[in-house]
């Protein structure tokens, strides 16, 4: 069986883990599959690159920054690649010549002053290039055959940079031809996740956490058996264990529950990680490298769906509501086209809708960071809504949550969301706004951010979900 395997960032943070993450995947090439790696960046890299980014464009650039990544991976290179030389050599060769590219973008941007998306992606994305021959190196040195491979190389993108998406009939061919021969040859490839190209060859990043995504792309385009996200956590759990400490690791769930719950909070997954898998009906599991012999969690196509209906109970922080309102917009056409066409062009994400029949109030929610651009777009743009009166008020509320309740067995289950409601009743949480999809596999509420934990706490506790799936 051939094997996608994504490392995340604190399963490569150290000169020990990566030794690890190097063990499990030469462990898997005994069992007799083939293994193609996708690596994250070290952890705290690509943090570190954005700020000396950042930083360099407002004119304060530091040599010494670059001088500081060299010495953490040469460390790592020091410490696992030590009794092979010319390996070493040549893994601190290609990181050299990457910081050399880095360093001269920085010296750029302390001279223009100006730090384009196309430039933050490409500074934002040095990291899995710095990490891929490290990775690669402890492969060889442990009896093992491999190579680090830039994906720029197999995965084309749309030009939209911090957030590009593949264009899977263009990546298939490129993935298939320079990993296939890899693998044929016994080869472990080791791609750089997190990054692409666009059609010109220009570095994209895939957005923060996109090396799950990588994975699931390059699954997808081998048709591989089954793609291994290893991190640091045993699967995806019913709830966010400091919000509830008797939350369980689920053991199975479905693509729609898993998507659902990265989307909503959920950080184990990238949100986008499980649409490349579930075009192909390849299995995902979540694995924690820190405990490897945990058997995880498995997202396929049935996810074995609970009985009780509610699977699991996630919620959003740092997010604003905001609510446009005015009793004059009631059958007003094109107040809500208007709206969302501006947050469009903000290019904010929504995150939740709700609208009551009246059509005296729309409201979203989008992160934060965003608010304040989109509340200063909607003024403009409905200026005229605004001085003739059907529409009021336009305002952000900062302190909500989302809460969401997940679940594929909710669909047609009478009496989920009465049990959902009456919960939070019980508890004293008071809820701000409602929405649910007609796929009915979850229902999602605003609540005051105080009051997000006792929410999710008090939904957990009514569907017993510390408790084995029936």
């Amino acid at each position: 069986m051939l094997i996608v395997m994504k490392f995340g960032g604190t399963s490569v943070g150290s000169a020990e883990r990566i030794a690890q993450a190097a063990d499990l995947a030469l462990a898997s090439v005994r069992d007799g599959h083939q293994v193609v790696v996708v690596t994250s960046a070290m952890s705290g890299i690509t943090n570190q690159l954005i700020t000396a980014a950042r930083n360099a464009a407002g004119g304060n650039y530091q040599p010494a920054v670059r001088d500081n990544f060299y010495e953490r991976h040469k460390a790592v290179a020091d410490q696992l690649i030590k009794d092979r030389p010319e390996i070493r050599k040549s893994a601190l060769e290609m990181i050299q010549q990457r910081l050399d590219q880095f360093e001269k973008l920085c010296f750029g941007l302390s001279m223009v002053h100006e730090l384009t998306p196309r430039l933050l992606d490409v500074i934002s994305g040095t990291g899995e290039r710095l990490c891929a021959p490290l990775l690669a190196g402890a492969i060889t040195a442990r009896g093992g055959r491999a190579e680090a491979v830039e994906a720029t190389e197999l995965i084309v993108t749309t030009d939209q940079y911090g957030s590009a998406e593949p264009i899977m009939e263009k990546t298939r061919p490129l993935a298939q031809a320079k990993l296939g021969s890899m693998i044929e040859q016994g080869i472990i490839p080791v791609v750089t996740g997190f990054i692409g190209a666009n059609e010109d060859g220009v570095l994209t990043t895939l957005g923060r956490g996109g090396s799950d995504y990588s994975a699931s792309i390059l699954g997808a385009a081998l048709d591989a058996g089954e793609i291994w996200i290893w991190t640091d956590v045993d699967g995806v759990m019913t709830a966010n264990p400091n919000e509830v400490p008797e939350a369980r690791t689920m053991r199975e769930i479905s693509y729609s529950e898993a998507s659902e719950l990265a989307y909503y909070g959920a950080k184990v997954l990238h949100h986008k990680t499980i649409l490349p898998a579930f075009k192909q009906k390849i299995p995902v599991r979540i694995l924690n490298s820190f405990n490897p012999s945990d058997q995880g969690t498995r997202v396929s196509v049935d996810g074995r769906p609970s009985t009780r209906g509610v699977k699991a109970v996630t919620s959003i922080r740092n997010v604003s509501l905001i609510a446009i309102s005015g009793k004059g917009m009631q059958g007003i056409p094109g107040i809500a086209a208007k709206t969302f066409a501006t947050v469009a062009a903000q290019r904010a994400n929504i995150l939740m809708i709700s609208q009551a029949s009246s059509e005296n109030n729309i409201c979203f929610v989008v992160n934060s960071s965003e608010a304040p651009g989109v509340i200063k777009a909607l003024n403009s743009a409905l200026e005229l809504d605004l001085y003739q009166g059907h529409i009021e008020d336009i305002t952000a509320d900062d302190s909500i949550a989302i809460v969401a309740a997940v679940g594929d067995r909710m669909q047609g289950t009478p009496g989920i969301a009465g049990k959902v409601f009456a919960a939070l009743g019980t508890a004293g949480v008071n809820v701000i706004a409602i929405s649910q999809g007609s796929s009915e596999r979850n229902i999602s509420f605003i609540v005051s951010a105080h009051e997000a934990s006792d929410a999710v706490r008090a939904i957990h506790r009514a569907f017993e979900l510390d408790k084995p799936s029936q």
